[in-house]
């Protein structure tokens, strides 16, 4: 219970993609979670039913209160210290580096890193200030806009550099110095006069990334975000075999206006939220009310076939640009046109985020928000 969702979620995406064997395992009573940004996430497995098995590597992710109840499991505690014992690779992320691994011991004769505000915590002649530090088996991170870093860190140690830049290249994490952080063209103001009220729309095969990235980075700002299901049931099962449980059905959620709309990606995900009439209908409600709509990645397709996209400019990733009609911006990570903001992919939903808060409250909020995750952003 409060953990940081995207340090989490982004690990196991990210070494899920990479081809690693993931379990996700509560220490708490039971396996659902609220995390720290109130995202509810369903663990494979209580912590307890790992006591005994051989990792290749104990990751922690960070969140207060999630890191104190971390540090207060007796059973990860004997995992990790074993762990690290053995010489086999342990890491943490955000606040868990200075309230999980220094009161265990396991931070000795190592260099190490954490979120700023415990930075002060370590050891001074062993902190560094790196957003990502290699100690020997030892990994540590800053935030959960280190996470990508942070994650790719331990593809690199266990599957090879090669191997790191493959999924690299498909998260589209780096940006290139030929790339545009941010485009706006056609420029509108979006503004409202209360707190924005955001609808994201879940399916199964969903990607799970781009929605705790969304939720995560979005409530920091004090945004009302709802996420619906499109499902059965309010439990979905992302792209990466992760489960996530939805604030409300998109049939309940269909009671209420929103201020914007976004979709995420996600190829089998995207194929469900096209099949549910309701977001069909509150699609085109929106379009009709001129309120604000974006999607990412493969979700462009869905906004396409609504007629959202006509006469608009977009970004796309590249597995779908070709099935555009409109006019795409290729060389920039998200692109804004009036009412809608459209992104790339999975590495570029923290500056999508970010985006969005940008056009509600202007620049210094989503700066503000992007300096707590420990994510660089532009000064102005």
């Amino acid at each position: 219970m409060g953990t940081e969702e995207m340090e989490a979620v982004i690990l196991a995406g990210v070494l899920r993609r990479a081809g690693a064997d993931v379990t996700l395992a509560s220490v708490e009573d039971g396996l659902e979670v609220e995390a720290s940004c109130g995202s509810r996430i369903v663990a494979d497995t209580h912590i307890a039913s790992c006591a005994d098995q051989v990792f290749d590597l104990v990751a922690l992710p960070g969140g207060m209160p999630g890191s104190v109840r971390l540090r207060d499991s007796d059973i990860l505690q004997r995992i990790t210290v074993r762990q690290a014992e053995e010489k086999r690779l342990y890491g943490a992320i955000c606040a868990a580096p200075a309230v999980v691994l220094m009161p265990w011991g396991l931070h000795k004769r190592k260099k190490i890193t954490c979120h700023p505000s415990f930075i002060g915590d370590l050891p001074t002649f062993r902190a560094v200030e790196s957003n990502v530090q290699v100690s020997g088996e030892l990994t540590t991170s800053r935030g959960p806009g280190t996470s990508f870093q942070f994650a790719l860190s331990f593809v690199e140690q266990m599957f090879g550099p090669h191997a790191a830049e493959d999924v690299d290249k498909i998260l589209m994490t780096q940006i290139d110095g030929d790339f545009e952080r941010s485009t706006e063209v056609n420029e509108l103001e979006w503004s409202i006069d209360h707190n924005p009220h955001v609808l994201i729309p879940i399916a199964n095969g969903s990607e799970e990334m781009e929605i705790i990235i969304l939720v995560d980075i979005l409530r920091r700002a004090n945004i009302n975000v709802v996420l619906a299901s499109v499902e059965k049931s309010p439990n979905i099962v992302g792209s990466q075999r992760m489960k996530i449980v939805a604030d409300k059905s998109i049939m309940s959620a269909s009671n209420s206006k929103y201020d914007l709309i976004i979709l995420p990606g996600g190829t089998a995900g995207v194929e469900r939220l096209h099949r549910s009439r309701i977001l069909k209908k509150l699609l085109k409600e929106q379009k009709q009310a001129g309120r604000m709509y974006g999607g990412v990645c493969s979700s462009l397709k869905v906004l396409q076939l609504q007629g959202l996209l006509e006469d608009k400019i977009v970004t796309a990733h590249p597995a779908v640009a070709n099935e555009l009609t409109c006019k795409i911006i290729d060389r920039s990570n998200i692109v804004i046109d009036g009412n809608l903001i459209t992104g790339k992919g999975i590495g570029t939903v923290v500056d999508f985020a970010l985006g969005t808060i940008r056009k509600f409250f202007g620049h210094g909020r989503a700066k503000s928000v992007a300096n707590g995750i420990v994510f660089e952003y532009p000064k102005s």
